[in-house]
C-alpha cells in the first residue's frame, strides 16, 4: 500500500470520519476552516488529489451524480495495519522491531494483544478473525 503526503492524510482523515460520500468542493471547504493544508487550496488541486488516492486504492468515487461523491475504500485500521506490515517487512530484525513495539503499548494494547495472540493460536491459518477483532477493540 502507498504512502499518504500530508495533504492526502488530511484527505483521508476527513473521509474515514465521514458517514456520507462527500463532493470535492465540500472536501477543500473543511480543509480550508479546519487546517492551514486547505487555506489556498484549488478545486482543481483537490480533484487531483483524489484522481491519486483513487489511484493508490484509497478512494473511490460515485460517477452517476455530478459533481462526483467520493468516499474511503479502505479503514483507517486496515491503512495503518498495512504501515505496520511494511515496517516490520522492511526491518531486517522483525524480533527487535516486534520486541520495542511491545514495550511501549500500554497494559490495556497489551491485554488486546494477548487475546489476539489467543484467538490466532485457537485458529491456525485464520487471520480473519484476528482482523475483525482488531476492528471491535475500541481504540484507548
Amino acid at each position: 500500500m502507498a504512502t499518504l503526503g500530508d495533504l492526502e492524510r488530511s484527505i483521508m482523515e476527513r473521509l474515514w470520519q465521514s458517514d456520507a460520500p462527500v463532493t470535492a468542493a465540500e472536501l477543500r471547504d473543511e480543509l480550508a476552516h479546519k487546517t492551514s493544508a486547505g487555506k489556498d487550496l484549488a478545486l482543481t488541486t483537490m480533484l487531483t488529489v483524489l484522481s491519486r488516492l483513487e489511484r493508490k486504492g484509497f478512494v473511490d468515487r460515485d460517477r452517476k451524480v455530478r459533481p462526483h461523491l467520493y468516499f474511503a475504500v479502505t479503514t483507517r485500521a486496515d491503512h495503518t495495519a498495512e504501515l505496520l506490515q511494511q515496517v516490520l517487512g522492511s526491518e531486517p530484525d522483525r524480533a527487535a522491531a516486534l520486541a520495542r513495539f511491545v514495550g511501549q503499548v500500554s497494559p490495556q494494547e497489551a491485554d488486546t494483544l494477548r487475546q489476539l495472540l489467543e484467538q490466532r493460536a485457537a485458529t491456525p491459518g485464520d487471520e480473519s478473525s484476528s482482523t475483525s477483532a482488531i476492528r471491535a477493540t475500541p481504540a484507548n
